[in-house]
């Protein structure tokens, strides 16, 4: 039996193992993931806050988890490391420096066309394959292969025309900060909007409502994203992944974005991107205007939020909707499972 050691570290990541490992039946997996795909050596939950907070309380485990994926990688036919380049960049060093045998496979490259350019090389040093999910990825990584979006493997419908079903969504985020910040403003444009409210919330804070979301009583709970979005005529969103999969579903938006003085002033200086949705940075890649109105810091008010939502053509949304999935083109999973296959019969 093949062997795969793998470095799934986030909820987003393991979403996209998930349906990559569809198409591996009979393929032995180790190292970090989430426990739904079998009994890993570190749960991916462990690492929770690896990113620009909560990475310093995580140093020793990490350390740790390299030393020891090393030595499970030593009996393994293919490494998969998904995102996460604070923890994955340093785990691919130490699989070479210790003659690890197995190729690698970076999928899902880190975003160097907005910060950390220097993280291209490493990549390129230490990964044997280099399995990118977003087309412009090759202008910055030598030898990256695109292998096509993992969002259009998880999203199950797209529009064809605007829905009318009176629903509107509200994604505050997904972590206690950014709900914090967002959904005071988000409570003031539901008062003001004559449609079914519908919040979505993450599955882990469903039991916890009150204490972190204060009074929903006005709104729906879902906690599917898809399926919300499918069904809304418009949404409200913090930035994040939500963002592209309501922009390929067809669903209008606008990005609220509300975080720390001093992450903003951080970003300022390290990023170099003009926009910060998914969809628009896409689009500004074609050469297109932006697809969706982005609100940042002091600009997100309910007065400009409504606004948004007011004046935001569906029609158009539409067509632009259908331009980014043809950009895009195809799923990920089979590719990257092929890729797999190929190097495990190496």
């Amino acid at each position: 039996m093949k062997k795969i050691l793998i470095s799934a570290l986030e909820p987003s990541a393991n979403l996209h193992l998930g349906e990559v490992l569809k198409h591996l039946a009979g393929y032995e997996i180790c190292g970090i993931f989430d426990e739904r795909y079998g009994v890993p050596a570190y749960k991916s939950s462990e690492f929770s806050a690896m990113g620009f907070a909560g990475v310093l309380g995580l140093v020793f485990k990490a350390r740790q988890a390299i030393k020891e994926l090393v030595c499970l990688a030593k009996d393994c036919d293919v490494v998969l490391l998904i995102d996460a380049p604070a923890f994955n960049i340093p785990l691919a060093k130490a699989l070479k420096n210790a003659g690890v045998k197995a190729k690698i496979i970076y999928y899902i490259l880190p975003k160097v066309w907005a910060w950390k350019r220097e993280r291209a090389k490493a990549v390129r040093q230490y990964c044997d394959e280099l399995a990118s999910i977003l087309p412009f990825d090759e202008q910055f990584f030598v030898g990256a292969k695109y292998v096509g979006n993992p969002l259009l493997d998880e999203i199950k419908q797209f529009k064809s025309a605007p829905s009318k079903s009176g629903v509107v969504a509200f994604m505050p985020g997904s972590r206690r900060g950014e709900i914090a910040r967002l959904m005071p403003v988000f409570k003031q444009v539901a008062g003001q909007i004559a449609a079914k409210k519908v919040l979505v919330v993450p599955p882990f804070f469903r039991d916890r409502l009150s204490e972190i979301y204060g009074d929903v009583s006005e709104f729906e709970i879902s906690s599917d994203t898809a399926s919300t979005l499918n069904l809304s005529d418009f949404a409200f969103i913090c930035s994040g992944t939500a963002t592209l999969e309501a922009a390929l579903i067809g669903t209008p938006f606008v990005l609220a974005y509300k975080a720390r003085a001093v992450d903003i002033m951080i970003a300022k200086m390290l990023v170099k991107i003009k926009f910060i949705g998914l969809a628009n940075i896409m689009f500004d890649f074609m050469g297109k205007p932006p697809l969706n109105v982005e609100l940042i810091q002091d600009d997100v008010s309910a007065k400009s939020l409504l606004n948004a939502y007011e004046n935001h053509d569906a029609d158009k949304f539409i067509t632009a909707a259908s331009e980014l999935r043809d950009y895009l083109g195809q799923g990920s999973s089979q590719n990257v499972a092929n890729l797999i296959k190929e190097i495990a019969v190496e």
